[in-house]
């Protein structure tokens, strides 16, 4: 049976121009225990028929973070009800009904490959989750290489959190493609690069996780499996649409 819960907006703050943090809390229950990865979907006010009031988000915070606290990161889309709504109604106070948490895009118990992580805009909210898990726990691990894309500085989410593990947490690198800013010094273009350049030589011990939007999703899967060879359980994502 599907346990809906409605939870109350505790703070919303401005990550980048286009995306919003949103922290939530269930006054009326424990939060829901939920795996690193994992989702929820909203039942937002903006329609009559599911397929308009249903929105899955990615949970940002990871298991071990305040135990009575969601964290989201979300973008406003252009066009999009839900982050219309999210956006220019939702404030600190407000309710949200949501069920969940769900989704199988979690990493395996034991961490037996060096991990690829792929991901564009808000799609890095689960590895960031994933990420926060792993410090928190100080669960083994091998080498993992966060890929992450944007389009300018001012978008690169959890920018100073990333640099920070990038120092702290065992074996762990980030790397940065920007697509419109030309005096960027990193990368310059579309994550696609980056792996490409750096796992051009075919190997059994490592697992790429992607996570973004679809166009970006179906170039990486087939690059990886057609220019690169890699063999498709070793390719796991979540698409944002």
């Amino acid at each position: 049976m599907t346990t809906w819960y409605n939870s109350i907006v505790t703070k919303i703050e401005q990550a980048t121009p286009n995306v919003r943090r949103f922290w939530l809390t269930t006054p009326d229950t424990q939060r829901p225990d939920f795996r690193a990865g994992q989702f929820i979907t909203m039942d937002l006010p903006v329609g009559e028929k599911r397929l308009q009031r249903w929105r899955s988000y990615s949970i940002a915070g990871a298991p071990g973070d305040d135990p009575d606290l969601l964290e989201l990161c979300i973008v406003r889309a252009p066009d999009g009800l839900a982050t219309r709504y999210l956006f220019d109604e939702v404030h600190a106070g407000s309710t949200i009904r949501w069920k969940g948490p769900e989704g199988t895009f979690c990493l395996p118990e034991n961490l037996e490959k060096d991990l690829v992580l792929i991901c564009t805009g808000t799609g890095v909210a689960p590895f960031r989750s994933m990420l926060r898990d792993l410090h928190h726990t100080g669960k083994p691990h091998r080498h993992i290489h966060l890929i992450f894309g944007a389009r300018t500085e001012a978008d690169i989410l959890y920018r100073a959190e990333l640099e920070e593990l990038a120092r702290t947490l065992p074996d762990f690198r980030y790397d940065v493609a920007l697509s419109r800013q030309p005096e960027w010094g990193g990368y310059q273009g579309y994550v696609h690069q980056i792996y490409l350049e750096q796992y051009a030589q075919k190997r059994p011990d490592v697992a790429f996780y992607l996570c973004g939007w679809s166009n970006m999703i179906d170039e990486a899967v087939a690059n990886l499996l057609v220019k690169l060879g890699y063999e498709r359980s070793q390719i796991h994502y979540e698409l944002y649409g």
